[in-house]
C-alpha cells in the first residue's frame, strides 16, 4: 500500500552534518566514557575475584592465550616495546582519524557508523560498572603475568599504571577491563576500513588492525582473552541497537523542533520579496523619493536611452 503524505506537510530532508555540531557531540560522549570509567571503579577485592574467575574459566576451556603471549612480550623487547606503544597510542589516534575520514569522505555512512560506535561505548560502560575486573598484570606474581607497560616504561611516556602518562595513573580506572573497548573500537575501525576503504591496502588494514590489537592487549597483560571476546560482543550488540537509537533520536529531534520552532532564515542567493509587487500607479505618477530610471516605463534592461525613451515628450529629445 503506497504511503500517503499529510496535506500541507512536506517531508523534511535529513539535516546536513556540520563539524561544529558533531565535534561537541563526540567530545561529550568521550567525556562520559572517561567519567564513567572513573566512577565505576568498584571494590578492589571484587575486581580481583572477577579476574581470577575469568582466568579459571579460560584454563578449563584451554583458551588462556594471554599466558604464552605475555611470556613472549616480556622476554623479547623488540616485540614488547612496539606492542606497548601500540596499546598506549593507537586506541586514541586511529578511532578519531577514522571518524574524521568517514565524516569528510563517506558522509552517507557516517551517521550510522557514529551511532554504532557511541551505542557500543555506552554498553561497555555498563560492563565496567557491573563487572569490575582486575587485569592479568595486576594479579599477584604467582599467576605468571608481568606488566610489560611497567617493564618497558623507560621507552615511552607511560608509567607503571596502565597506559596513562607518568604521574596520571591515578586518574584512570585500572579495573575497567571487561569488556575490552581497545578491541571493540579496533573492530569498529576494521569494519569501516573494510566496507568503505575501497582499496586493497585499506581492506588489509581493516583485518590487521583489530587482529594485532587483540594480540597486543593480551600480550601486554592488560586483558584476558574473554575480555577481548566481550569487546567484540559489545560491538555486535551496539550494531543491533544502533537503528533503534537512531529512531529514538529522530523522534526526540522532531519533538524538539515542534516544541521550539526556529525562525526561518533567508538563505544566501534567495530572492527577497518585492514589497510593492502587485501595486498599480497612474500614468506619470511617481512614488515619493523614488529614483528616476534612465529608461522609460516598460523598457527592456538592455535597451539604450534612445531606444527606450526617457519619459520626456518627443519634441524635447
Amino acid at each position: 500500500m503506497p504511503q500517503t503524505e499529510t496535506p500541507g506537510i512536506e517531508a523534511a530532508p535529513p539535516a546536513r552534518l556540520r563539524w561544529w555540531t558533531e565535534l561537541p557531540l563526540i567530545v561529550l560522549v568521550y567525556a562520559c566514557y572517561s567519567a564513567g570509567r572513573l566512577l565505576a571503579r568498584g571494590d578492589v577485592n571484587s575486581a580481583v575475584d572477577h579476574g581470577l574467575a575469568i582466568l579459571r574459566i579460560e584454563k578449563v576451556l584451554r583458551i588462556n592465550a594471554e599466558h604464552p603471549l605475555n611470556r613472549l612480550f616480556r622476554t623479547e623487547a623488540w616485540i614488547g616495546v612496539p606492542a606497548d606503544f601500540w596499546y598506549a597510542s593507537l586506541h586514541y589516534v586511529v578511532t578519531p582519524v577514522v571518524l574524521v575520514w568517514l565524516f569528510r569522505s563517506r558522509t552517507l555512512h557516517y551517521r550510522a557508523a557514529r551511532t554504532w560506535l557511541m551505542t557500543s561505548t555506552f554498553i561497555g560502560l555498563i560492563g565496567f560498572t557491573l563487572l569490575p575486573t582486575c587485569p592479568p598484570r595486576l594479579l599477584s606474581a604467582d599467576h605468571g603475568f608481568v606488566d610489560t607497560m611497567a617493564q618497558y616504561s623507560s621507552y615511552g611516556w607511560w608509567g607503571g599504571e596502565a597506559s596513562a602518562p607518568r604521574g596520571l595513573g591515578g586518574m584512570t580506572n585500572q579495573y575497567a577491563a571487561m569488556p575490552s573497548l581497545h578491541v571493540g573500537w579496533a573492530l569498529w575501525c576494521g569494519v569501516m576500513l573494510w566496507r568503505h576503504g575501497g582499496t586493497r591496502a585499506a581492506k588489509t588494514a581493516g583485518v590487521v588492525y583489530p587482529l594485532v590489537t587483540t594480540i597486543v592487549v593480551m600480550g601486554t597483560a592488560n586483558h584476558y582473552f574473554l575480555d577481548a571476546a566481550a569487546g567484540a560482543a559489545v560491538m555486535g550488540a551496539g550494531l543491533l541497537l544502533a537503528p533503534l537509537v537512531t529512531r529514538r533520536a529522530e523522534r526526540v529531534a522532531g519533538w524538539a523542533a515542534a516544541r521550539f520552532p526556529s525562525v526561518p532564515v533567508a538563505t544566501r542567493g534567495a530572492e527577497a520579496p518585492i514589497v510593492s509587487g502587485g501595486c498599480q500607479t497612474s500614468p506619470g505618477e511617481r512614488i515619493p523619493r523614488q529614483r528616476e530610471s534612465r529608461f522609460g516605463p516598460g523598457a527592456e534592461p538592455g535597451a539604450t536611452p534612445s531606444e527606450a525613451g526617457d519619459g520626456a515628450p518627443a519634441a524635447a529629445r
